[in-house]
């Protein structure tokens, strides 16, 4: 792990995920039954659960790790195996980007859920946004061997995807604060954001 990895890991992931946390908790339904698609090390679930007992959460990924914080199940990233509407609600935390296209698995997160989809991830908007999101992809995700193909859509290629499958925004929030300052400045900005899409 490089100088800069590390710096992150300890001085800026920890309160990234508490905060993550605390906003996804409160656009999950009450007593959802949650699939958490791309979950990781499924911390943000576990801590999700910590916050909402009334919410039980399940993770898929395409990559297992070895220490999780959840039982996690493999998937191959195109299919969910999963009949349609079994779960509640699905979630995907800074995942679809991570995809060569998005919408595959946003269609199949639409099929298994009956009630809505709770969403983290980027807008491509503004001075310099490309470059800034890749650099933290890169120190956030590359040494956990996870694909970076930096597959950022702007907050209109967002607004388009969703009306194509029929979600409905009834959610969009961008103010996180995910950083702590003075990387706030340059790390947060409209560069992130949660929604809470109804599936009709």
């Amino acid at each position: 792990m490089s100088l800069i990895e590390r710096i992150h890991s300890r001085y800026a992931y920890d309160q990234r995920v508490h905060t993550l946390s605390i906003h996804l908790a409160e656009l999950i339904p009450q007593k959802a039954n949650v699939l958490d698609i791309g979950c990781g090390d499924g911390l943000i679930a576990h801590l999700i659960m910590q916050r909402r007992p009334d919410v039980k959460m399940t993770g898929v990924d395409v990559l297992l790790r070895e220490k999780t914080f959840i039982p996690i199940e493999k998937v191959d990233g195109q299919v969910l195996p999963f009949a349609d509407d079994s779960f509640d609600v699905a979630m995907f935390v800074d995942v679809l980007h991570h995809t060569n296209d998005p919408m595959v698995l946003l269609r199949e997160a639409a099929r298994v859920v009956r009630k809505a989809i709770v969403l983290k991830d980027h807008t491509r908007n503004g001075f310099f946004a490309g470059p800034t999101l890749r650099f933290m992809d890169y120190v956030g995700n590359a040494h956990h061997g996870i694909a970076l193909p930096y597959n950022y859509w702007t907050q209109q290629r967002w607004l388009e995807a969703f009306n194509s499958l029929s979600l409905q925004r009834s959610i969009w929030k961008k103010d996180l604060k995910l950083y702590a300052r003075p990387t706030h400045w340059l790390f947060d900005r409209s560069l992130h954001f949660v929604a809470l899409l109804q599936v009709s």
